[in-house]
C-alpha cells in the first residue's frame, strides 16, 4: 500500500482513524495449499502404482493453480509496475515453504513436483501484455515506436571488421539489409543496378512513372517543380497515363542486363493483371505491397480477387508480401508461401495513412510481434522467412533498433531519396500520393546529400546518422557484442522515451547533430 494523505483517511469523532482493513489470504498461501494437494497425490500414486487417473488429476491441479494465479497478478491494481523479477521472487518463497515446512526427503520430492509450474507462472506472468483500461468496455495494450526504445550493451564486444551482417531473400544473399523503397523519387532502372552492385536490394514500382512513360524524365521534372498546392492534382493527372505491359517488360530487361537483381513492386490488383508478364520477362523478385494485405479478402460480387497463396505456387518467382503489424496475419502470410513479409503501416515520412485512415502499429512493436510469428513458424514448418521492416526509418540507428526488434532487413525510402542518382530530385512522395479517390501521401523535400555509396558505405560527410549506414550497423553489432544478424536480435531491448533528448539541449537548440 502507498502512503495515504490524512485527508483521505476516514474521520471519526474530528479525528482521522488509524482501523486497518481486515486481512486477507496471500495467493501464494492458497498456491501452497494447492500444490501440497497435488504433492499427497503423486506421493499416493507412487505408492500404489496402479492409479492411472492420478497423475492426469495431479497435473490439471498444476495448471489450474499456475493460471489462477497469474490472473490474480494481472488484476492487482500495481500489477503495470511489476518487475520481470517478481515471478522469479513468488517462486522463490515458495520454494522456502517448502524447505521449511517439510523433512529434507520430502522437500526434495516437492520442489522437483512444484519447479515445473512455478517456473511456468514465471514465464506466464512475464509474457502476459499489461492491459490498459480505455474506457469501460475496452482494455488496449502498449505499443511502442522506434524512438521510444533503445539498445543496451551486454558483456562482450566484438571488432566491427568480423561482424557478419550478411541476409537472404528469394535465394539472393546480400552484405547489406537495406531495401529501397519501390517509390518514383527512390528508385528506377540505374538506381536498381547500383544499389545491387553495392550489395543492397533496390525496388522498382511498376505502376508508377517508369512504367507509364518512354521517357520519365520530363514527368519528374513538373513533379520537382510544382507547387504544394499543385502537387495533389498533377499526381493524379501524371499517374492516370495507364501502366504498360510492353514497359514493365522493357524495365526488368534493363535491370538484367545491367547486372542488378530486378525486384519489382505491385499491388494486389497488379499482380493479378500483370503477374505473369512479371515473371516471363525474368524478374528476380516480386514485391507485393499495399497499406493492409492479409488472405482473406472479401471483394463486390463477381470481382476477381488476388490469391496469394495460387500467385506463391505458381508464379515461379519468389513473393514478398506486405504490409502487416500483427502476428496472426504475419503467420497466415508465412503460411501462404511469402517468401518475406514486410511489417509497417504508416510510419515512412511521406506516407499519411495514419492520419487519413487512422491504422497502424508503431514499428517496435509491429516489428517484435511479426518476427515472433516468423520464429514459430519456422517451429512449425522448417522454413525461415524474413521480416522486413518498412517505413519509419532514417538513421543508422533506426536500423539497428529495427534488427534488434527481430527484423532481418529494413526497406527505406527518404535517406535513399537523398542520393545523388536518385530519380526524385531532391524530393520524394508516397506510393498512394496518386490515388484519384484518396491520397494517403505528401511529397517532402529531403534535398541531396551525397552518393549512394556515401549513404550506405561510407565514409560518412555528416554527423547525423544518415550516411555510412553499414557502418553504423556494424559498429552497434560490435558495440552490443553480436557477431550476426541473428545475434543482433536476441540483444536487450529497453524502453527508453528520452533516449534521443536526453542531454542533447545544445544540439537541439542549434540544430546540430541529433537536434537537426
Amino acid at each position: 500500500m502507498g502512503a495515504v494523505d490524512q485527508q483521505d483517511q476516514p474521520v471519526v469523532g474530528g479525528r482521522p482513524t488509524t482501523e486497518k482493513p481486515p486481512k486477507r489470504a496471500h495467493p501464494l498461501l492458497a498456491l501452497g495449499a494447492l500444490m501440497g494437494l497435488v504433492l499427497v497425490l503423486r506421493v499416493y500414486g507412487a505408492l500404489l502404482g496402479a492409479i492411472e487417473s492420478l497423475p492426469l488429476v495431479s497435473g490439471l491441479l498444476e495448471l489450474a493453480g499456475v493460471i489462477w494465479l497469474a490472473r490474480f497478478c494481472r488484476r492487482q491494481p500495481g500489477a503495470q509496475q511489476r518487475t520481470p523479477e517478481a515471478p522469479e521472487r513468488a517462486a522463490a518463497a515458495l520454494e522456502g515453504v517448502f524447505r521449511q515446512r517439510l523433512r529434507r526427503p520430502a522437500a526434495s520430492v516437492a520442489l522437483r513436483f512444484v519447479a515445473r509450474p512455478v517456473d511456468s507462472l514465471a514465464r506466464l506472468s512475464q509474457r502476459a501484455p499489461v492491459d490498459i483500461q480505455l474506457g469501460r468496455s475496452r482494455t488496449v495494450r502498449r505499443a511502442y515506436g522506434i524512438d521510444e526504445i533503445a539498445l543496451v550493451p551486454g558483456g562482450r564486444t566484438v571488432d566491427p571488421e568480423v561482424t557478419d551482417s550478411h541476409w537472404s531473400i528469394g535465394g539472393f544473399r546480400r552484405e547489406i539489409p537495406i531495401i529501397a523503397s519501390a517509390m518514383d523519387g527512390v528508385v528506377d532502372v540505374a538506381v536498381a543496378i547500383e544499389l545491387s552492385r553495392l550489395g543492397a536490394l533496390g525496388v522498382l514500382n511498376i505502376e508508377g512513372v517508369q512504367t507509364r512513360y518512354d521517357d520519365p524524365n520530363p514527368v519528374l521534372d513538373r513533379i520537382a517543380a510544382v507547387g504544394k498546392e499543385e502537387f495533389v492534382p498533377l499526381m493524379q493527372e501524371l499517374y492516370s497515363q495507364p501502366v504498360r505491359e510492353d514497359l514493365i517488360r522493357k524495365r526488368i530487361a534493363d535491370i538484367k542486363a545491367g547486372g542488378g537483381i530486378a525486384a519489382v513492386s505491385a499491388t494486389p490488383v497488379a499482380a493479378l493483371r500483370f503477374g505473369q508478364a512479371i515473371a516471363e520477362a525474368g524478374a528476380d523478385l516480386l514485391f507485393v505491397q499495399a497499406t493492409v494485405v492479409s488472405t482473406e479478402h472479401i471483394g463486390p460480387e463477381g470481382r476477381e480477387t488476388l490469391d496469394l497463396s495460387a500467385l506463391c505456387r505458381d508464379l515461379g518467382v519468389p513473393v514478398a508480401i506486405g504490409n502487416c503489424v500483427t502476428y496472426e496475419v504475419a503467420l497466415q502470410l508465412m503460411r501462404a508461401g511469402a517468401a518475406a513479409v514486410l511489417v509497417g503501416i504508416g510510419p515512412g515520412a511521406a506516407c499519411t495513412s495514419r492520419g487519413v485512415l487512422g491504422v497502424g502499429i508503431p514499428q517496435a512493436t509491429a516489428v517484435a510481434d511479426c518476427a515472433s510469428a516468423r520464429d514459430d513458424y519456422e517451429r512449425e514448418s522448417g522454413r525461415y522467412v524474413p521480416v522486413i521492416a518498412d517505413g519509419g526509418i532514417v538513421t543508422g540507428g533506426d536500423i539497428c533498433k529495427c534488427i534488434a526488434c527481430g527484423a532481418d532487413a529494413v526497406m527505406i525510402g527518404s535517406p535513399i531519396a537523398r542520393a545523388s542518382e536518385a530519380p526524385g530530385r531532391g524530393f520524394h512522395w508516397g506510393m498512394a500520393t496518386p490515388s484519384p479517390v484518396l491520397p494517403r501521401g505528401t511529397r517532402i523535400k529531403v534535398g541531396t546529400t551525397g552518393s549512394l555509396e556515401k549513404i550506405l558505405r561510407g565514409p560518412a560527410g555528416l554527423d547525423d546518422g544518415t550516411q555510412n549506414l553499414l557502418g553504423a550497423l556494424r559498429t552497434s553489432m560490435g558495440t552490443l557484442g553480436a557477431r550476426n544478424l541473428k545475434e543482433m536480435q536476441q540483444v536487450e531491448v529497453v524502453v527508453a522515451p528520452s533516449l534521443l533528448t536526453e542531454g542533447k539541449v545544445y544540439q537541439k537548440a542549434q540544430q546540430l547533430g541529433m537536434g537537426k
